[in-house]
């Protein structure tokens, strides 16, 4: 049975369970709150305030609710976005936010997020994982979705519990590297560029010590994996999923490229849409993220997954900053809905091709100047290559200090492998990032790659 936490977010608060069922099943899916232990209360006291505000819109009511500040006050008018065309990139769009749409910009909002930007994404969703409202699950937006991740590692996992991560990931750097401030430990599980080996993770499922509780979730970027370029097959997404349910633990589904796919082959369902084929729903919280395709900077993610989780997670948000702030959801939905989802279909496909063609450009110049020298992986989504450089005739070999040192020298600048991997060990594999750099940027600094590994071959 999974247990998922609320109380972290209360000061001093000591914490209770919350335990769900669903379809005649064990695993939890709908979740009742108990009250915190504690005489200071701040995280439920809150919860309770801004539960509150959607009976303002009651028609009739009059409100002395909320702390709101008077919007009359404030400067801002309107908001005038020029905005590229999804169809035409040469072609620019004036798009204005002003009137109501400004107002709800401008004011306190809803912890998960502005309504106008959650009906949309549940309307991505649907179109794109097949997943309909009704099913147990909802939206709640974050400040990216590394926001979000936070909070979900925050009010999932205790001190002493286990997790599941792929590897090599950047999980090990970031996304999820807070881990070890909650107090958990971190199992890798090997992963290949086909995705997670289900040998491995059965092998740590079935072999697990009796009486220890088992690993609560799994962490997997399923598309264009940082820094593999990984996208995982459907043979291996199902092995997964029928693993998640025997074991009895969730899927952190961490999806930041799942728009820069760009394989000739049909994408395989997420984790989100094949988890509609099992006798139960609720055991997949999917991350999203439109950095990537919309705008680093405006910070926008969402996650989906099951009501009672969301709420543990909304909870982190209401006391660490309230929400997500409204303006940045407003400006976002104003693009968004000026599109519609056919607008943004075609507007994602572009930035795939786009990388797609970046791709090509760093790997024909991998093969211009590093034949002979590295092996990889063709990357189908995303942004990286992860290559293994042959320094050595025999052994693994190890890329850092040719990486850290000689490479830098030398004018150039990539990461070694030793960073996403969870114990830091030695390895020859090296990642590169083709994103930013023109052709000719690119040839050169392959080139200079190329020197640093013939002077390591030579001794």
């Amino acid at each position: 049975m999974v247990k998922v936490r609320l109380g972290a977010v209360a000061e001093s608060a000591e914490l209770d369970w919350l335990i769900a069922s669903h379809k005649s099943s064990p695993f939890l899916l709908n979740f009742t709150r108990n009250s915190f232990r504690t005489p200071r209360k701040r995280g439920s006291r809150l919860r309770v305030i801004r539960g509150l505000f959607p009976l303002e819109a009651r028609p009739g009511l009059i409100s002395l609710l909320a702390g709101k500040p008077n919007a009359s006050t404030f400067p801002l008018t309107s908001i005038q976005l020029k905005v590229r065309s999804p169809t035409d990139p040469n072609e620019e769009t004036v798009t204005e936010v002003s009137g109501e749409a400004l107002a709800e910009g401008l004011q306190y909002g809803p912890t998960a997020g502005i309504p106008s930007l959650i009906d949309w994404v549940y309307g991505l969703q649907e179109q794109e994982h097949g997943r309909k409202t009704g099913e147990g699950w909802r939206v709640s937006i974050g400040s990216g979705s590394q926001d979000v991740i936070y909070k979900a590692v925050q009010a999932l996992f205790n001190p002493g519990e286990s997790v599941l991560v792929e590897s090599p990931a950047y999980a090990y750097v970031g996304r999820i590297a807070h881990l070890n401030l909650v107090g958990t430990s971190d199992l890798k599980v090997e992963t290949d560029s086909h995705g997670i080996l289900s040998s491995s993770l059965r092998s740590i499922l079935e072999n697990w010590p009796a009486g220890k509780p088992k690993p609560k979730a799994l962490y997997t970027v399923p598309y264009g994996c940082n820094p593999t370029g990984m996208s995982a097959i459907l043979e291996r997404r199902k092995e997964v999923l029928t693993l998640a349910q025997e074991h009895n633990f969730l899927i952190l589904e961490d999806d930041p490229y799942y728009y820069l796919y760009y394989g000739k082959a049909d994408r395989a369902p997420s984790y989100f849409t094949l988890e509609l084929e099992l006798p139960e729903v609720g055991r997949v919280l999917r991350f999203d993220s439109l950095s990537k395709i919309i705008s680093a900077g405006i910070r926008i993610g969402f996650l989906c997954g099951p009501d009672p989780l969301l709420a543990a997670i909304d909870m982190h948000t209401a006391v660490a900053s309230l929400q997500t702030p409204s303006l940045t959801q407003t400006i976002t939905f104003t693009i968004l809905n000026s599109w519609g989802y056919a607008g943004f279909k075609t507007h994602t496909e572009r930035v795939s091709q786009f990388y797609r063609e970046k791709r090509d450009v760093f790997e024909a110049a991998m093969r211009h100047h590093l034949d002979g020298l590295a092996e990889w992986d063709t990357p189908e989504a995303g942004m990286f290559f992860w290559f293994k450089l042959l320094i050595e005739s025999e052994g693994e070999g190890d890329s850092e200090s040719i990486i850290r040192t000689n490479a830098v020298q030398r004018g150039v600048l990539a990461l070694p492998g030793t960073v996403f991997l969870p114990s830091g060990r030695k390895t020859a594999y090296v990642r590169a990032s083709f994103s930013l750099l023109p052709a000719e940027q690119v040839d050169e600094a392959l080139k200079r790659l190329r020197a640093v590994i013939l002077e390591a071959r030579s001794g």
